[in-house]
């Protein structure tokens, strides 16, 4: 497998990369970097931003000084503006060699990232398939690998070793399909999801089986989970969805179960009060709020922290066994006391 440096982050060395994209104007660079910094708290490793213009290539020099993650400048249509982006000190450059022009265009665009180092992430999605495979293929995953190795093809022609490739459907078994296939014949490194995955719940799902079952076969190293929503969210998402595959354990799991007409507290209340809670925490703790004490001790037995409701008090537990009873009303109050203690 290559590696490719992003900034100071490494792709193809193992760690899953969360990466999301802006939804403001380059070149408004204090909005830019206002959404940047939110997105950087949820926890986003690498932001791409839209280039359409020279204002935008010029405003990257702005953006960097303000931020503390590598950004992408994502261009289509224009040479130009690739290059003025790598001169702007872009991390890496996402374009598509299909629209960039002629041979010399694309030449330039090359120069321009063997120059500063830089990688290139290139590759297809449904809607940009070169026509002679799609042609050949179909709407098919050939169709994605094929158009999205020509596309490569056409740097390496020019020297550039750097690359990342990806290729993306709506379609979520297309999608997984493509990329095994192409982790079968790629040394690059690849960035996986699901493209125009859609808005709420409907995306989450699609998104997270597609990108959690190429994840668990080992294939993928960087992530976009796609949402129609703000970028945070989206690097929010990544990382549950890393955490899901035991990809990630640098944080606080929180486990609860689904309740039943035994629960005589309020379990489903704090459980979405503790998540609330730990979401920004980076400590490798598990906590349980199940809902009674008939398998809740028992069930959470390798939890760090758990509480379990009865008739009238609560049962706070570490690893199985009981530490402490109290009544529900009391329960909550003394159940964070515990919880501030460990994350102390």
């Amino acid at each position: 497998m290559n590696k490719v440096k992003v900034g100071d982050v490494e792709l193809g060395g193992g760690k899953i990369a969360v990466q999301s994209m802006t939804t403001k104007k380059a070149s408004d660079v204090e909005e830019s970097v206002a959404q940047i910094l939110r997105m950087e708290q949820a926890g986003c490793e690498i932001v791409r931003t839209a280039v359409v213009d020279e204002e935008d290539a010029r405003a990257i020099a702005k953006i960097k000084e303000k931020i503390h993650v590598p950004i992408v400048a994502d261009i289509h249509f224009s040479a130009r503006l690739a290059v003025l982006s790598a001169e702007n000190g872009a991390d890496k450059l996402r374009v598509n060699p299909g629209n960039i022009g002629g041979e010399r265009e694309l030449k330039l665009v090359a120069d321009a990232i063997k120059r500063h180092k830089i990688p290139v992430r290139v590759g297809a999605n449904t809607g940009s398939i070169e026509k002679s495979f799609f042609e050949k293929y179909g709407w098919s995953a050939d169709a994605l690998v094929e158009s999205a190795l020509s596309s490569a093809a056409l740097f390496e022609k020019y020297g550039v070793e750097d690359i990342v490739i990806s290729v993306k459907a709506s379609d979520v078994r297309r999608t997984t399909e493509a990329y095994e296939k192409l982790h079968a014949r790629a040394e690059y490194p690849l960035h996986l999801g699901v493209t125009e995955a859609g808005a709420g719940e409907q995306a989450l799902i699609k998104s997270s089986i597609g990108i959690g079952a190429l994840l668990l076969q080992g294939i993928g190293d960087t992530i976009r989970v796609s949402l129609t929503a703000e970028p945070e969210e989206e690097a929010r998402a990544g990382h549950e969805i890393l955490r899901a595959c035991g990809l990630e354990r640098d944080y606080v799991q929180v486990v609860s179960c689904p309740t039943c007409g035994r629960c005589r507290y309020d379990c489903m209340g704090l459980a979405r009060r503790v998540n609330d809670y730990v979401k920004n925490i980076r400590k490798p703790l598990k906590i349980a709020v199940m809902g009674c004490v008939v398998n809740g001790p028992g069930e959470a037995r390798d939890c760090d922290l758990g509480i379990a409701g009865g008739d009238g008090t609560c049962a706070i537990f570490q690893r199985g066994e009981v530490i402490e009873r109290v009544e529900k009303e009391e329960a909550q109050a003394v159940f964070f006391a515990r919880l501030d203690e460990l994350l102390k």
